[in-house]
């Protein structure tokens, strides 16, 4: 990568390409083990993920700063912040999306269900396998609606009744009424929203544990943003969510919890979305909440 390549993947936060390829092979799946003894109290209820000190750098430029910060489970955790903070790369780190890049340097711990995700022996499909991602550009497979739901289940080689799920998770997301009698149409017919809903019942049909969304709704128009945002609501009943949204308002609306990540890669603030916004305890998320800067 060159050197403008990387700067541009550090200030604008562009993601790794998240099409698969539907025709490949998975890795092999390797198990990974829980440690079940560490302290998982946070914000409010358990922790599923935690950093610690963790640094993110993509060659000689620091994306993140000694970020520490615990993600409680069953509940919907918004990142904010301009443009460049640090808030994607953070997210991808979750399931080690930034192997993907080159230059990418992780330093520090960052753990799942109290396992260090960087561990040698931590396979990272098989995390993100545990770990879904949604990305902000719906990228649907070239294939049908029902192929696009079954796809992980398939390579996965799960032993499950395929309609079952496909019908289960597209109801989950929200679009089962307006896809049941097209399953066989080419997933690339659905209108954006409907794409972006469609990538969701992908990602929560191979049953993880934690859905990533990285700025989800904002190629989307109002109405399709306002069904993003009430099926954020729903499934943080069953998932641990986690969304990057430059929208303060979106993240005011269907957040638990809210970190403020300004520029340089800082955490400034965690806290339950409701202190975050109305009593903040940083005069500089103060200030980027009230529009004094960012």
């Amino acid at each position: 990568m060159t050197n403008e390549n990387m700067n541009t993947a550090a200030s604008t936060e562009t993601q790794p390409s998240a099409t698969a390829d539907p025709t490949s092979e998975p890795l092999v799946e390797q198990s990974i083990s829980v440690d079940n003894t560490s302290d998982r109290t946070t914000v409010d209820g358990e922790t599923v993920i935690r950093s610690k000190d963790l640094d993110v750098f993509y060659g000689e430029t620091q994306a993140l700063q000694s970020v520490s910060l615990e993600i409680p489970e069953n509940q919907v955790t918004a990142m904010i912040g301009p443009s460049g903070c640090g808030k994607s790369t953070f997210l991808r780190c979750i399931n080690r999306m930034n192997d993907l890049i080159d230059v990418a340097r992780i330093d520090g711990e960052l753990t799942f269900d109290g396992k260090n995700v960087y561990d040698e022996d931590v396979d990272p499909v098989a995390l993100r396998r545990r770990i879904g991602m949604v990305f902000q550009h719906p990228n649907p497979f070239p294939k049908s609606i029902y192929d696009n739901v079954a796809y992980g289940l398939r390579i996965q080689n799960r032993d499950v009744d395929m309609d079952a799920v496909v019908e289960e998770s597209l109801k989950k997301a929200a679009l089962w009424d307006e896809v049941k009698d097209r399953l066989d149409e080419s997933a690339l017919d659905l209108s954006g929203g409907q794409q972006q809903r469609l990538c969701i019942a992908r990602a929560i049909a191979v049953d993880p544990q934690v859905v990533l969304m990285d700025e989800p709704a904002s190629a989307l128009d109002p109405i399709a943003t306002s069904k993003i945002e009430d099926l954020i609501e729903d499934l943080a009943e069953e998932y641990t969510v986690v969304i990057v949204t430059h929208n303060m308002q979106q993240a005011a609306r269907i957040s638990d919890t809210t970190a403020v990540f300004l520029t340089g890669g800082e955490l400034v603030e965690f806290d339950d979305t409701d202190k975050i916004f109305e009593d903040p305890e940083s005069q500089r998320v103060e200030d980027y909440i009230t529009g004094k800067f960012g």
